[in-house]
């Protein structure tokens, strides 16, 4: 039976190491919850599933599994099965025989066992290859019999570490809606490590942020590409990532190369020094008449979108900025356009968000 996850005020410092790996981290996982961890390389995602399935010893804090405290319960008594990066077949086996081997080692009744291995098959369109050996699969087949070597156990919970990273683009997208939709049907509560974004925003109820160890902000994918937290969450979620620009604070608003951006004077008293961080969108930065000035260096036509790159001159130099515009005429690279946000965020310079417009 599927259980909520918790943890508890949970920190990671490997031996010998000054700096946590994994820093007073407070996560609640509901009952049936898909939730994703992302953020990027050596952020410690990867170390938090691992403390949860047990691999690494934690140094502080408390993880529930339930009700129950399984902190200190060894992996293979903590009810949890994963899915690896590298599918982790055994190469002399055949699907079938992969599947049911976990269930094999706990003793399980041979005709359990049948039935288990084939539903799973069912589910994940594999019955026609379960006498095959992994070596006759494509990697998207193989993938599916890690998965249903998981399926088969009938978890508690599921782990998933960067399942995809070794299937190609299209092949990504196809099993990550599969994953999602087969996660959804047998609702098992789901804790999934990706470093990226966009099968984070497509695939999780919510989506945890981490950065240096550190839980940055936990949402659902609306809400953080709605309301980011801080300027880190705002350009790490969305694609083309969000642009940032460093202004000055000047009567009336911020100052954007000689134009005005009207902010009200409440929400700049907060802001801890003389200047700013303003986020835009691509969409919400708008080729217009009037504006800062942005000298185009790039434009990219995808037929309903265009993108125009350009580069602005900040108080602190040069800055590279991202339009994205649907039907507009393209601007010629080199050539000198106005862009005006429709929407802003405004961010202190230690990048938290002091509100949203």
């Amino acid at each position: 039976m599927t259980k909520q996850v918790k943890y508890d005020d949970v920190s990671l410092v490997y031996p010998g190491g000054t700096k946590p790996a994994v820093a007073h981290l407070d996560l609640d996982i509901a009952e049936g919850e898909f939730l994703v961890l992302v953020g990027p390389s050596g952020c410690g995602k990867s170390t938090s599933l691992r403390m949860l399935a047990g691999l690494e010893p934690i140094s502080s804090g408390t993880i529930y599994i339930g009700d129950r405290d399984v902190t200190h319960v060894p992996a293979k008594d903590r009810d949890i099965a994963m899915v690896f990066q590298n599918y982790a077949l055994y190469p002399h086996m055949s699907v079938a025989e992969n599947m049911a081997f976990a269930l094999k080692i706990q003793k399980v009744s041979k005709e359990d066992i049948n039935r288990r291995v084939t539903d799973a098959a069912a589910l994940l369109d594999l019955t026609e290859y379960l006498e095959r050996k992994p070596k006759a699969l494509s990697g998207g087949q193989r993938q599916r019999v890690a998965m249903g070597r998981a399926i088969v156990r009938e978890p508690e919970v599921f782990l998933m570490d960067e399942p995809l990273s070794n299937l190609d683009a299209k092949l990504r997208v196809q099993t990550r809606t599969q994953i999602a939709a087969l996660q959804r049907r047998l609702g098992t509560t789901t804790l999934y490590v990706t470093h990226d974004q966009v099968e984070a925003m497509t695939m999780g109820d919510r989506v945890a942020v981490l950065k240096d160890g550190i839980l940055q902000q936990c949402a659902s994918p609306r809400e953080l590409y709605d309301n980011p937290a801080n300027a880190f969450v705002g350009t790490f979620i969305g694609s083309p990532s969000m642009n940032i620009i460093t202004s000055l604070i000047v009567e009336g608003g911020v100052d954007m190369n000689g134009y005005l951006i009207p902010i009200e004077r409440d929400v700049l008293a907060k802001a801890t020094g003389s200047k700013v961080i303003l986020g835009v969108r691509p969409e919400d930065l708008e080729l217009a008449t009037e504006g800062a000035e942005m000298t185009v260096t790039l434009v990219e036509e995808l037929g309903a979108d265009t993108y125009v790159y350009g580069t602005y001159t900040g108080p602190d130099g040069p800055i590279d900025l991202v339009a994205r515009g649907q039907g507009i005429t393209a601007p010629k690279i080199g050539q000198n356009v106005h862009v005006n946000p429709s929407r802003i965020y405004v961010f202190d310079t230690e990048g938290a968000q002091l509100r949203l417009s």
